[in-house]
């Protein structure tokens, strides 16, 4: 069992395995799974590992990484006093690594941010006398370099001088030339001490801007040429007995064939940015240099044109370079450093970045812990994988235990990950928690793999990058797999979560796209739960990029895709870019992995409509990186995701577009952001999104508690249109009613008809909004006359209580003025709130999506505070209105006799309160008081749509059908009619006392024998009885009382006897002088 437990953990040097846990704070000292020393400090919530093992800064970092800890910053006091006590106890006294942590976070900017403004000398080819000179003196020099950009002019193919250093005891003392060779390649070289060394070191002959660093140094007779940040050519063998002389001339775009004279071999281009220093530029140097970082170490020469003499010809221009470095604050000092320390201080320092030091690696107390704990596990009972692993491993035993300090190169790495993955094709039980761990480890230190440079790369090294990358992908698939749901639970101590391995795979990908790339324009690797894509584009005119989707499944139509927006492709072409390349990746594996309550977010519908119950991850996760000529860059992005969560009964979603911020909580991995994304289009099953920057995207889905069903909102939106309609059609049967008929004019009627016509435009205008937000101009007029027609609806409701209110209260104000003030209610107080409403948030006035005002501002509150205001006032109303009706009520009963008091008390009452409720609802606008509920439940929302929809039908049957105003002027009609069809009736005399008196109309007829006045005499015609039938409307339909009449022997009087038909009242009246009276 010892040799594979031993080929086991050479496969995973990079973990630490402990022997025991420490039970004090005390350091305990470990060792290593290849015998280097670890010293480890436990304090109350951070533990500290010293590892004697001396590595470069960015190897440091890497290891620390892998290990799910961080390079100690030291920059807290219990920090620092945690890592006091480690080094006292360790012994150690040589500087070791540690974080900045006031260094900025590498990462793409903004391209606005990326690029600066230099002066520029521009030397033209019209003429070849062009050129500038350096005014300062310049003194003996045992090393220099020198920097400069250039834009050579592609139409030159002879020889050019870039600078030019001539002493005066000899002219060719330092000397920059380029020329084309055949490849159209500009080729560099060197004259030193007048030797000139070979033409080696290219750049592209391409229009473009170059930057180049020359540099020297006479100690070790070493001289290097760097272009763009990279070393072309180097070498030595120069004259090492003597410096460069000092008092020189030095000229920019001129060979001196004399000291300050003969000029040849003119330049013709550009050129800006020359700096010269009095010492030897490494490769860090020079690369940091090319992204516009600034070095004043030694500086001798700063470019600035007031420090120059320019020749007529040579014009200043300016020119706008790609500089990164000025906004990312790289640093060209070195890398922090422990220096040393004292009994109660901590000196810091900066050293190399490739020097190799020993380094303190932090992470919480809980997490080391841990991961003792599985360590220990592992070691102790392999899993079924690791058996399997340590089964294939045996067979490539030396190759793993050549790179006992890491993964040295890519070759070992892409070996490593192949053995994963045939342990992971073979055994079929799943990986368990520890597995999980070791495999992201090594994913970890294989995407920190030290690569070669493009240009020095082999076809044989190409195909290992390509196997590298399948088998990470394989090896990251595996281990994000839905299968994995609960063990990553069981590992969240150790692992922030599934990002950290989307963390890795963007690492390694980036950073071997520029190898990828090297023979091809586009690679895909599909994966069942991953997808990467890599697209490659030379930018020119009308270059467009291709979406990059995610897999195509029956399950799903529409697929999730992401794409670079075309006039933004063209803004990095008008930048200067000439080659775009696109790092896009689709995980489909991680919306199970998230658990619902890691996710929290303020909700965004908050209008009280629906019930906030959580935040979840609904989709998969997209991203895209951007290179511009293999420069991080950041540019805007559109993408579409899937939902793929199915809603429960009852609940609903709000998408939201979100990225992973890495930066958000790094002590916890990152968190969910929203800044800079928005939603462009919400539809079925997928959501649309714009983002200004890249980086991993996908939707979060807001879960609501779903107030009712999708067919309880179709079924609503129905009856609200059909309740609009006839509610639409019973309002204007109201108004030509009111116009037709002849109603008798009055303020009450005034006020009826203003308050139909306000509510009967706004529920046309309702009816219209659904077509209207087609259309969002259109959409935004709409909106403003709805506000404005249903403000007017509730002003006039607040007139009606105002009106009735008169009615039951004395008021001093006559007719005409308070007429006046219901106008100003009514229509002038609408047109302020909308106009004001206007002014105040235009912007904010219309909702997203529909025709109506804005509910997630502040702006429907101009709708709903008034409209609050006028049921409040209408409810006192109404009260006051049902107060005085009882009152009456009473009153009538105490009128009646005893026996029937009793009966008739409690239904008179009833009908009292009742009566008013029914009339004066609609037109008060009280039963908009259920609008304030329908959140609570579907059967509210019913009955609030199915009052007030119908609101006009209501108002057409109690104040048009059943008002005895409108009843009477029809009936007035009828009866002129049907007296000029009856010929024997005479000129009827109608009664039109005040509104409250009942009309009484007056007919004769002949007599009849059955009248008891007329059958008991007979005499002459004077004498003969005469009936008048008397109709009183105050009566019911059978209330009709027949009077006859007798005149009376000896005077002039007539008798009048009536009886109702019932038989129980009889009149008899006397008139004298009847033709008056029958007028």
């Amino acid at each position: 069992m010892t040799r594979p437990l031993n080929i086991g953990l050479i496969f995973f040097f990079f973990m630490v395995v402990c022997e025991s846990e420490p039970t004090q704070s005390w350091p305990d000292t470990e060792e290593g799974s290849h015998g280097e020393s670890r010293l480890v400090h436990l304090t109350s919530h951070s533990a500290f590992q010293l590892v004697n093992s001396s590595q470069t800064f960015s190897r440091a970092d890497s290891f620390c990484r892998g290990q799910f800890s961080s390079l100690a910053t030291l920059n807290q006091s219990e920090d620092g006093e945690g890592a006091l006590m480690l080094l006292q106890h360790s012994g150690f006294q040589s500087p070791i690594w540690v974080r900045n942590p006031s260094k900025a976070v590498s990462k793409p900017v903004a391209l606005a941010k990326q690029y600066t403004q230099f002066s520029t000398l521009n030397f033209p080819k019209d003429s070849h006398e062009g050129f500038a000179r350096v005014n300062m003196s310049f003194p003996t020099l045992s090393c220099v370099s020198l920097c400069v950009r250039v834009q050579w002019d592609t139409e030159w193919n002879e020889v050019s001088t870039i600078f030019s250093y001539a002493s005066p005891v000899f002219t060719n003392e330092f000397q920059l030339r380029g020329q084309v060779d055949m490849r159209e390649r500009i080729l560099l070289a060197l004259i030193i001490h007048g030797k000139h060394l070979p033409y080696k070191a290219s750049f592209p002959n391409d229009g473009a801007w170059h930057h180049i660093c020359v540099t020297w140094n006479r100690t070790s007779g070493q001289w290097a040429i760097y272009v763009d940040g990279e070393r072309k050519d180097m070498g030595s063998g120069t004259d090492t007995s003597k410096d460069i002389h000092g008092d020189g001339i030095f000229i920019l775009g001129q060979d001196q064939d004399s000291f300050g004279g003969n000029f040849t071999e003119p330049f013709f281009g550009n050129m800006t940015d020359l700096n010269i220093w009095n010492m030897s530029l490494e490769t860090m140097h020079a690369s940091a240099l090319n992204a516009c970082s600034t070095m004043t170490q030694e500086l001798l020469f700063s470019w600035n044109l007031n420090l120059l003499s320019i020749h007529p010809v040579v014009k200043e221009v300016q020119a706008i370079l790609f500089c990164p470095a000025v906004h990312q604050q790289m640093e060209l000092q070195g890398c922090r450093i422990l220096q040393s320390w004292s009994n109660q201080h901590l000196q810091f320092g900066l050293a190399d970045c490739s020097d190799s030091l020993p380094f303190i690696c932090r992470s919480s107390r809980e997490r080391y812990l841990k991961m003792r704990q599985i360590h220990d596990f592992q070691r102790s009972q392999p899993t079924i994988f690791m058996n399997h692993l340590m089964k294939i491993s045996n067979k490539t035993q030396p190759l793993l235990r050549q790179h006992p300090s890491g993964l040295s190169n890519i070759a070992q790495a892409s070996a490593l990950l192949e053995i994963s993955v045939q342990a992971l094709e073979t055994q079929q039980e799943g990986l368990q928690p520890e597995d999980m761990v070791s495999l992201i480890q090594l994913l970890s230190l294989a995407a920190d793999v030290p690569k070669q440079p493009v240009t020095d790369a082999t076809n044989h090294s190409q195909e290992g990058i390509q196997k590298l990358s399948q088998h990470f992908i394989s090896v990251a698939d595996s281990i994000i797999s839905e299968n994995n749901t609960v063990k990553w639970q069981a590992i969240r101590e150790v692992v922030n979560g599934p990002m950290d391995v989307v963390q890795t795979i963007d690492r390694m990908v980036t950073s071997m796209s520029p190898h990828l790339m090297a023979e091809t324009d586009h690679l895909t690797i599909h994966s069942p739960n991953i997808k990467l894509e890599v697209q490659q584009y030379t930018l020119q005119e009308g270059s467009r990029g291709q979406s990059f989707c995610g897999p195509d499944t029956e399950k799903h139509n529409n697929l999730d895709c992401i794409s670079v927006p075309y006039q933004k492709m063209q803004d990095l072409r008008n930048n200067g870019f000439q080659k775009l390349t696109l790092v896009n990746m689709w995980y489909g594996s991680l919306p199970p992995l998230f658990s619902p309550e890691n996710i929290s977010m303020v909700p965004t519908v908050t209008d009280g409509s629906q019930r906030y119950l959580g935040t979840i991850l609904g989709s998969s996760v997209i991203s895209t990186t951007a290179l511009g000529d293999d420069q991080l860059i950041n540019t805007a992005v559109r993408f579409q995701l899937q939902h793929r969560v199915q809603n429960p009964i009852g609940t609903l979603h709000d998408p939201v577009c979100a990225f992973w911020d890495f930066e958000l909580t790094p002590e916890s991995g990152g968190w969910w952001n929203t800044r800079g994304c928005e939603v462009m289009s919400k539809e079925y099953g997928y959501t649309v999104c714009h983002c200004n920057h890249t980086t991993n995207f996908a939707l979060l889905l807001q879960v609501y508690e779903a107030q009712r069903s999708p067919e309880s909102e179709n079924a609503l939106q129905v009856l609200t249109f059909i309740g609009c309609g006839v509610s639409l059609c019973g309002l204007l049967f109201t108004f030509i009613l009111f116009i037709a008929v002849g109603v008798p004019k009055s303020d009450r009627t005034t006020v009826h008809k203003n308050l139909i016509v306000s509510l009967g435009i706004a529920e046309l205008l309702l009816m219209c909004s659904d077509w209207a937000s087609v259309n969002e101009a259109v959409c935004f007029v709409v909106t403003a006359l709805l506000h404005l027609f249903f403000m007017a609806s509730f002003s006039w409701m607040l007139v009606e209580g105002l009106l009735l209110w008169s009615k039951v209260v004395s008021v001093n104000i006559s007719e005409d003025r308070r007429m006046k003030l219901y106008y100003i209610i009514g229509w002038g107080l609408p047109v302020l709130i909308v106009g004001v409403t206007l002014a105040i948030s235009v912007e904010e006035y219309k909702a997203e999506d529909h025709c109506w005002l804005n509910m997630k501002t502040d702006t429907i509150w101009a709708f709903v505070g008034p409209v609050i205001f006028v049921l409040v006032v209408n409810a006192v109303v109404l009260c006051r209105v049902v107060m005085v009706t009882v009152s009456s009520a009473r009153r009538r009963a105490k009128m009646l006799s005893p026996s029937s008091a009793s009966k008739m008390q409690t239904f008179d009452l009833t009908w009292a309160v009742t009566r008013p409720v029914l009339i004066l609802l609609p037109v008060l606008g009280l039963t908009w008081l259920c609008g304030l509920l329908v959140h609570l439940s579907v059967v509210l929302a019913y009955v609030f749509i199915v009052l007030n929809a119908f609101q006009g039908l209501y108002i057409f049957l109690v104040y048009a059908v059943y008002n005895s105003e409108v009843r009477n002027a029809i009936k007035r009609i009828k009866e002129k009619r049907k007296a000029l069809s009856f010929t024997n009736c005479s000129q009827p005399t109608s009664f039109l006392p005040s509104q409250r008196v009942p009309m009484t109309s007056w007919c004769r007829s002949p007599p009849t024998p059955s009248s008891p006045e007329t059958s008991d005499t007979s005499g002459p015609p004077s004498s003969t009885s005469t009936s008048l039938v008397i109709k009183n409307e105050s009566f019911r339909k059978e209330s009709f009382v027949t009077f006859s009449l007798k005149p009376v022997s000896g005077n002039q009087v007539v008798q009048l006897t009536g009886f109702k038909p019932s038989g129980k009242m009889y009149y008899r009246i006397l008139v004298f002088n009847p033709e008056v009276a029958l007028k």
